[in-house]
């Protein structure tokens, strides 16, 4: 499996950002797409999770509220909405392919991840 991920961009605070991850390729059943976001100098956060059956979603305390995953079964792209958007809100985002949903959050060797989107948080 190959994950393109987009939508990142500028906004401002109190604003909103739709995030794609398009997947490519054979996904397992039984994994999980999930979204997480790294600032320059911390470790990156796992903030939120689906199911490959759009079923199961998980979401961090952080983002709990404003944020919002989905899956597109058709296309076998998971969005992350993002809405009332904060200043610590600004990161990359990456998306993740996992071999099970419990696995999520976790470092496996069978982890795909896409390529980063910068999110910008700002007035």
């Amino acid at each position: 499996v190959q994950l393109q991920a987009s939508g990142g961009g500028l906004v401002q605070p109190g604003g909103s950002l739709r995030l794609s991850c398009e997947a490519s390729g054979v996904t397992p059943d039984d994994g999980a797409i999930g979204w997480f976001r790294q600032v320059l100098g911390k470790e990156r956060e796992g903030i939120s999770c689906i199911s490959n059956d759009g079923v199961t979603t998980h979401y961090a305390d952080s983002v709990k509220g404003r944020f919002t995953i989905s899956k597109d079964n058709v296309s076998k792209t998971v969005f992350l909405q993002m809405n009332n958007l904060k200043p610590e809100d600004t990161a990359v985002y990456y998306c993740k392919a996992s071999v099970a949903f419990f696995l999520c959050y976790s470092p496996t060797q069978s982890d795909v991840w896409g390529q980063g989107t910068l999110v910008t948080v700002s007035s």
